[in-house]
């Protein structure tokens, strides 16, 4: 009789453990993200900027060696990818399983008008399309650890004509980003203090804010590497690396 309830007692905490393995995940990956958007981002700077930390990512200090060591991008995008899984898998815990479903929680979510069942919602789309279109950038990263750079990155956007992908996952991973910080913040009370309500409608502000930020850094990036892929084209340097000399911009 004991190791019967022992037994029932582990199992009922189960569901706890992979709650908490869920947040955990998910917050890592967001925080992963903005990471990766402000790194990316350095292309606003200069292209040696964005070279620099290219090199910096591959274990070189010297950004005017050809390469570093792309090796270590490619165990980065394993290690994400891995997560990544991992994440998706304990997520679909709690999507709806089949259409009627789907079809039943989303007249929940028009007929309740409630912002966090909202944002749960607006959550579970972008998840599903970051499934799909993240899995695909990852493994882009992943055959091309050596091909990334100002203008090799740029010929991805526009020679090969992943914009469009580049752009619905910019949306999907901000919104879901943003969204999922703030429902860990209230899920798990972070920042509940001693007016709960009162927090959450700030931590609301700060969801948005951090959206329109990162949003906005992520399309002006966006911008810079479509321009530089349409530049690529027109001067024939698709295929050649960006390489850093005193005194000339390549």
């Amino acid at each position: 009789m004991k190791s019967l309830l022992e037994d029932q007692v582990r199992k009922s905490r189960m569901p706890a453990r992979l709650d908490l393995l869920q947040s955990l995940s998910g917050l890592a990956l967001a925080l992963f993200m903005w990471v990766h958007l402000l790194l990316v981002s350095s292309i606003l700077i200069s292209k040696d900027a964005m070279l620099t930390v290219t090199r910096l990512l591959e274990g070189s200090l010297n950004p005017t060696e050809e390469a570093g060591y792309p090796i270590l991008v490619k165990g980065a995008v394993v290690g994400v990818l891995l997560l990544f899984v991992l994440h998706a898998a304990l997520a679909m815990r709690k999507f709806p399983a089949n259409w009627k479903q789907w079809r039943t929680m989303r007249s929940h979510v028009k007929m309740m008008k409630h912002g966090d069942t909202t944002n749960w919602w607006v959550q579970a789309i972008t998840g599903f399309v970051m499934f799909f279109l993240g899995s695909a950038h990852l493994l882009i990263m992943f055959a091309n650890n050596d091909k990334i750079g100002p203008y090799l990155s740029s010929d991805r956007f526009v020679y090969f004509g992943l914009w469009p992908m580049y752009l619905v996952l910019l949306f999907a991973v901000e919104l879901h980003g943003a969204i999922g910080l703030y429902r860990l913040s209230v899920k798990w009370g972070w920042f509940d203090g001693k007016d709960p309500r009162k927090n959450r409608k700030r931590l609301k502000k700060v969801k948005w804010g951090l959206t329109v930020f990162f949003l906005g850094l992520g399309l002006a990036s966006f911008a810079a590497y479509v321009k530089i892929g349409i530049e690529n084209q027109d001067k024939g340097r698709v295929g050649m690396p960006y390489a850093i000399e005193k005194g000339q911009d390549h």
